[in-house]
């Protein structure tokens, strides 16, 4: 059985309320009706009490990595954020489709989704650190990044400014995951009289690609 891992970085819960889940609700239901089968988790990170890098944290990976150090070596601080940090990656691995969704807030992503990708970086378990032959491990599964955009990045003056988007597609590829081609609602806040059919237009699109992704 094939499992997709949902993940959601908006405060906004409600599909009402939120554009960006109502693009993942068009995904992930047109993604159920090439895959009915399909073991769906959805981690909304606003939820979660996710690791982040802080003192224990950065002494830990340094103590395990060019210092030597083994993992009953460090402080009960250090090892638990190891532990956290190691969970959180294996439930990610343990899946075979990703969806993210995220708006994209002053060039970049909520700090949250930051942070959540920062445990997935695990030298030997999501990518060889190897400096001549450095590769993901993560290979064989796709993903896709689903974005809600209030101005118009596609092109023109901020075309090179969506970091947000950059930054979470480049970091996937480097884990070695397949990234389809980003689904995205742009222009919502500066044209709010078209936003009706520029939310109809995203959910297609978001519905082709779970189409395009389940038959892959």
């Amino acid at each position: 059985m094939a499992k997709l891992l949902y993940v959601t970085a908006t405060p906004k819960t409600d599909s009402k309320l939120s554009k960006g889940m109502q693009l993942g609700e068009a995904f992930i239901d047109a993604f159920k009706q090439e895959q009915p089968d399909v073991e769906i988790t959805h981690m909304h990170l606003y939820d979660m009490d996710i690791p982040v890098i802080d003192m224990d944290m950065l002494y830990a990976r340094a103590k395990l990595s060019f210092m030597g150090k083994k993992i009953e070596e460090l402080s009960e601080g250090e090892r638990k954020q190891i532990s956290d940090m190691h969970a959180l990656a294996d439930r990610f691995i343990d899946n075979d489709y990703y969806v993210f969704v995220s708006p994209i807030w002053n060039l970049g992503s909520p700090a949250i989704l930051k942070s959540f990708m920062d445990n997935l970086f695990i030298a030997g378990k999501t990518f060889d650190p190897d400096p001549g032959n450095r590769h993901g491990l993560l290979t064989g599964r796709k993903a896709i990044h689903l974005q809600t955009r209030g101005g118009i990045y596609s092109e023109g003056p901020l075309k090179d400014f969506n970091f947000g988007d950059q930054y979470l597609t480049t970091a996937l590829r480097f884990l070695g995951i397949e990234v389809l081609p980003t689904v995205y609602a742009e222009g919502v806040d500066h044209f709010p009289k078209e936003v009706p059919a520029i939310m109809a237009a995203a959910k297609e699109s978001a519905a082709e690609a779970a189409r395009t992704m389940a038959r892959g």
